[in-house]
């Protein structure tokens, strides 16, 4: 029997027995997609993803601070699950965004053409000044039709690994400290953190090398091992 599928089996084993750590329910908005700004297509309904830098995707989460709110925004490669950039701050506004991605653009390793942002239907990523920011790079932009998650679900998914992982779903005693947490914990998971989706590589080794085969994360083939990622 395979590493992966002995992983499957006491996972299967832990939900059964009802021992798996319950994630902690968020309700703190991050996306606002009532505006009148253009909404993007979703580009990947039926897109099969072959390699790295084919496809980033963002998102915003909540980070709580002792003294105010802070928000994460994250762009990850789907291929490889990479964190390629990041940017935390005490707003939401589109700067967040744009200096996010303009760390995962500088970041990339590839000359692809056609590279795909795709993100939820926030103002941020459908304001002018994102979408020309992202024209401007050569990215087309993509984006969720509805609210599930599935949509945009590996960017969901990196979200719950550093808040439920790294401890950023604590209550952090000011920016400083959470933007040296967060940096820690994105250079640990990009550099460190094996994933079963990925050979259980890590997501570094996977974005350079290339060799996996991609695993949806869509709903009807999701499984607990893609859920419930393993060290």
């Amino acid at each position: 029997m395979t590493v992966s599928a002995l992983v499957d089996k006491f996972l299967q084993f832990l939900k059964y027995h009802k021992l798996l750590i319950p994630k902690t329910k968020l309700y703190h908005i991050t996306t606002d997609s009532k505006h009148g700004f253009y909404k993007s297509k979703d580009l990947l309904s039926n897109l099969e993803i072959k390699h790295s830098e084919q496809v980033f995707v963002s998102d915003i989460t909540y980070i709580k601070i002792a003294t105010q709110h802070a928000y994460l925004a994250l762009v990850t490669d789907v291929y490889s699950k990479k964190i390629m950039g990041y940017k935390i701050d005490t707003n939401m506004r589109v700067q967040l965004v744009k200096e996010a991605l303009n760390m995962a653009v500088k970041n990339r390793i590839y000359n692809n053409q056609n590279l795909i942002h795709h993100s939820d239907r926030g103002k941020q990523y459908c304001c002018p000044d994102f979408t020309e920011f992202a024209k401007s790079n050569n990215i087309i932009l993509s984006t969720t039709q509805n609210s599930s998650p599935y949509e945009n679900a590996v960017a969901e998914r990196i979200n719950g690994i550093l808040k439920q992982k790294f401890c950023l779903n604590k209550t952090i005693p000011n920016l400083k400290t959470a933007q040296k947490m967060v940096k820690q914990a994105i250079e640990i998971y990009n550099n460190q953190r094996r994933h079963c989706s990925l050979a259980m590589k890590t997501p570094e080794f996977a974005h350079v090398n290339q060799i996996h085969k991609y695993k949806s994360y869509k709903k009807n083939k999701i499984t607990i091992l893609d859920a419930w990622e393993c060290w």
